[in-house]
């Protein structure tokens, strides 16, 4: 017999249910790209269809390990979130704000600030 989460989930003790709160919290804290816009119930195509890509971008960007911070930022805003950066020290926790202040690519070949050529990254983003 199926049965679904909510039903299993208020079958079992409050003892286990924490258990399940406090996994699903760590899980959801730690996700890969994919997760994440699957937890957002979005597809591949959908994404892409909301940044004006094509679906291969999305599945490259989704298994990429280094990418330009604007890149990931859209992709977070595409589904709707905020991205937020901080660096973490044995005693605390610092918001680095400077990412918050850059705006979109726009085709440039380089980013005046840094000298950094971004010209590959934002003809992908165009596609």
């Amino acid at each position: 017999m199926k049965r679904n989460f909510t039903e299993l989930y208020n079958s079992m003790k409050p003892e286990a249910q924490e258990r399940v709160k406090a996994r699903s919290g760590e899980l959801l804290r730690s996700m890969a790209l994919a997760d994440l816009r699957r937890a957002q119930a979005q597809t591949q195509q959908q994404l892409a269809e909301t940044l004006n890509v094509n679906q291969a971008w999305i599945s490259r960007v989704e298994r990429q390990t280094d990418m330009y911070i604007s890149t990931l930022r859209g992709y977070v805003e595409a589904l709707g979130g905020k991205l937020e950066i901080s660096a973490r020290f044995d005693n605390c926790v610092v918001r680095l704000d400077h990412f918050a202040e850059l705006e979109p690519l726009t085709g440039e070949t380089q980013d005046a600030s840094h000298g950094d050529d971004v010209s590959a990254e934002a003809s992908d983003v165009r596609r």
